[in-house]
C-alpha cells in the first residue's frame, strides 16, 4: 500500500508538518489519533472545510482513527481576522450552527468499524472552566512574547484598530484543545490549513511543556487556481456546502466551470479517483479538452460527496435537460429552480402570449422582425421543442413545474419565462 504521506503529497494535500520523518514512522506504526477543528462562525461550512474534511477522509480509510472538533466554545470567539475585530455572535445562534456543522461533518467519516470517527465539541471542557484554573492550569504555559509574534496579531497590533483580549485569547483556548483531546483520547496529530500554522504550534508546545510528550500537526496548502489568485467564489458568493445556501445544482456548475489549466489538480485535492484514473482524465485534457470530461468528473465527484448520490443525479440530468438531452418534464419544482436560477427571465400570459412576445420578453430577441427571423431560420424552441409557427400561443400544457416555460435561441442562449398571476 502506498505511504500515506506520498500519497497525500502526490494530491498536493501537504504544506507544513513538525517533523515529517518522525510523522511518517508513527503513522506506519499503527493506528494513530487525529482531530481537526471547525469553528461554527456561520451556518454552514465552505470549500476551504472541504479541504480538511477530504484530508480526514483519506486518514481513516488509512486506518487512523479521527476526532471532529466542532467548536462550540472557539465559534464563540473567533480566530483574529487579519484586519478588523469580529462580530461576537449569540450563544444561541452559535450553538444552531454547532449543530448545522455537525450534521455536515459526520457524512464525510465513518463512525462505525475499527477505527470509527468521534464528534467532539470544545464547550465539553471549557463551559464550566473558571477564570482562575485557565489562568492558573493553562495561561502560564503561553509566552506573551511568542504569542505577539504570530503575524496576524502582530499586524492587528500595528493597525489603527488593534486586537482585543478575546481574539487575543483564541490561540490559547485552540492550543488547550489539542491538549485536552490528547488527555482523554491519546490524540497525538493534528491537521489544519496552513494559514494556521500558529494555532495547531500553540496546542504542540502546550503539551510539550504541561505532558512532557511530543506530538505533531500536519497543514495543507491554500488552494489557488493556476493563475495564482484565489479560489473559490461563485456569482452569490462563498461555496457553502450547505444546500440551502448554494443549490447543489450552482455547487455542481462551480466544480464544472474549472479552468483546464485547474482541473486536474482538483481532481487530486477534492477527489478519491486513483492515480491511473487521475491520469487517464489529464490525457483527455489535452487531447480532447472540448469534451471536459475532467470537469465533469470533478462535479459530478465532489457534488456526490457533499450532496450525495440522488442530488447528484438529479444535477446532472437538469443540467442535460437544459439544453435538450433529457426531458424537461420529469424536473422537479426545486431542481428546475436551482437550475435555471441565473437565467434571463420575463413574463408571459397563458392564452394571450406568443413566441415573438416570449423572445421580446425573455431579453432573447430585441425587436419583433428580429425574433421573427429567429423563428423563421428554425432558431426558436420552447422546452426544447423547435417552434416555427410566430404566432404560436403559450397554453397551460407548455407550464414545466413551477409554472415556467424555457426558451432557447439557438444552441446555448436561454431564458426563462414566468406565467404572470
Amino acid at each position: 500500500m502506498t505511504d500515506i504521506l506520498d500519497e497525500l503529497q502526490w494530491r498536493g494535500l501537504l504544506a507544513q508538518s513538525t517533523d515529517i520523518d518522525a510523522l511518517r514512522t508513527v503513522l506506519s506504526e499503527g493506528p494513530v489519533t487525529y482531530y481537526c477543528g471547525f469553528d461554527p462562525t456561520a451556518p454552514s461550512l465552505h470549500h476551504g472545510h472541504l479541504v480538511q474534511l477530504v484530508l480526514m477522509r483519506h486518514l481513516q480509510r488509512a486506518g487512523h482513527r479521527p476526532l471532529a472538533l466542532v467548536g462550540g466554545a472557539t465559534g464563540m470567539i473567533g480566530d483574529p481576522r487579519m484586519s478588523g475585530e469580529r462580530t461576537l455572535n449569540d450563544k444561541d445562534i452559535v450553538a444552531g450552527w454547532t449543530r448545522r456543522l455537525r450534521g455536515q461533518i459526520e457524512r464525510f467519516l465513518d463512525f462505525e468499524g475499527a477505527n470509527p470517527a468521534r464528534m467532539v465539541n470544545n464547550l465539553d471542557w471549557t463551559g464550566e472552566l473558571t477564570a482562575i484554573d485557565f489562568l492558573r492550569d493553562v495561561g502560564k504555559y503561553f509566552r506573551l512574547g511568542t504569542m505577539l509574534a504570530k503575524d496576524t496579531v502582530a499586524r492587528r497590533l500595528a493597525s489603527d484598530e488593534g486586537i482585543s483580549f478575546t481574539e487575543f485569547s483564541y490561540q490559547i483556548l485552540q492550543g488547550m484543545d489539542y491538549l485536552e483531546l490528547h488527555r482523554r483520547f491519546g490524540c497525538t496529530l493534528q491537521t489544519g490549513g496552513n494559514d494556521q500554522w500558529g494555532n495547531l504550534i500553540a496546542g504542540v508546545d502546550l503539551i510539550r511543556k504541561a505532558e512532557g510528550t511530543g506530538v505533531h500537526v500536519l497543514t495543507t496548502p491554500l488552494i489557488t487556481k493556476a493563475d495564482g489568485t484565489k479560489f473559490g467564489k461563485s456569482e452569490g458568493g462563498a461555496i457553502w456546502l450547505d444546500a440551502e445556501m448554494l443549490s447543489p445544482y450552482a455547487f455542481y456548475q462551480f466544480w464544472l466551470n474549472t479552468d483546464d489549466a485547474d482541473v486536474i489538480r482538483y481532481l487530486k485535492v477534492f477527489t478519491f479517483r486513483s492515480r491511473e484514473e487521475i491520469d487517464e482524465l489529464e490525457r483527455a485534457v489535452a487531447e480532447r479538452p472540448q469534451a471536459r470530461e475532467a470537469q465533469r468528473s470533478l462535479a459530478e465527484d465532489v457534488t456526490t460527496l457533499v450532496h450525495g448520490d440522488e442530488a447528484t443525479e438529479r444535477v446532472r440530468r437538469a443540467s442535460q435537460a437544459l439544453f435538450g438531452r433529457d426531458d424537461l418534464r420529469e424536473l422537479d419544482a426545486r431542481t428546475l429552480r436551482d437550475a435555471v436560477a441565473e437565467l434571463p427571465r420575463g413574463e408571459a400570459t397563458v392564452g394571450e402570449s406568443t413566441m415573438v412576445d416570449l423572445l421580446l420578453t425573455s431579453g432573447l430577441e430585441k425587436g419583433r422582425s428580429a425574433a421573427r427571423r429567429t423563428i423563421a431560420s428554425g432558431g426558436a424552441y420552447l422546452n426544447n421543442e423547435k417552434i416555427d409557427d410566430e404566432d404560436r400561443v403559450l397554453t397551460d400544457g407548455d407550464l414545466l413545474a413551477g409554472g415556467h416555460v424555457l426558451l432557447r435561441k439557438g444552441r446555448r442562449n436561454l431564458a426563462l419565462v414566468t406565467t404572470a398571476v
